[in-house]
């Protein structure tokens, strides 16, 4: 028979290995399946504030790709760490028209935006919104801009390669500037908010 301090020793190991048991179960879902992400600017106002905290769904990215109007978190080319906009594509960018050829390299950064075009979709840009094949497609969620850079030609997607813009259209950081992004750097769909509580709900 076992003492009690032998009892007492048995229980404690036993709720310190249910704890790392936890934790690393934890961990495994948050790499395999969904990751919590903060909001560090201001580019998705008004949907997703600063600070805001969303859920961000990697699982499915093994076996569907981004669509269109869905918002996802990724790893921007390399021109995205540049502090003059001017510099971020890799050819120089003329007024009225998007960045079409990434810089080389992929910066070690993540950023959240949405997907407005796919690979070979026509894409324009008029007033901040988007025209895709053509269409004005409906977008409630955008914030209309004045700005050069919310007035941009008809252009193509790359094939495998998505175009991402802030709801923000005035005051983002996106593909307009940096160029598309290669679907090996889309991590995954952010599909809810949990952070405020009073902010809590789907995409």
């Amino acid at each position: 028979m076992t003492t009690p301090d032998e009892q007492a020793g048995l229980r404690w190991l036993g709720l310190v290995g249910t704890v790392i048991g936890a934790m690393l179960f934890a961990l495994l879902i948050q790499w395999l399946l969904v990751k919590p992400y903060r909001i560090p600017s201001a580019s998705m106002v008004p949907t997703l504030d600063i600070g805001e905290r969303v859920l961000v769904d990697r699982f499915s990215n093994r076996f569907s790709g981004p669509q269109v109007g869905d918002i996802w978190v990724f790893h921007p080319p390399s021109g995205a760490d540049l502090e003059n906009p001017a510099q971020a594509c890799a050819t120089p960018r003329l007024d009225g028209r998007a960045c079409l050829e990434a810089r080389p390299g992929v910066s070690e950064q993540t950023f959240i935006k949405r997907v407005v075009g796919g690979p070979g979709d026509r894409i324009a840009v008029s007033d901040g919104h988007v025209i895709r094949n053509g269409r004005k497609i409906p977008e409630p969620y955008a914030v209309r801009c004045q700005e050069e850079i919310c007035e941009l030609q008809t252009f193509r997607v790359p094939a495998d390669h998505y175009f991402m813009m802030g709801d923000n259209r005035g005051d983002s950081n996106d593909s307009r500037y940096w160029g598309p992004v290669a679907r090996d750097e889309m991590i995954g769909h952010a599909f809810a908010t949990y952070w405020p509580v009073r902010r809590i709900g789907g995409l």
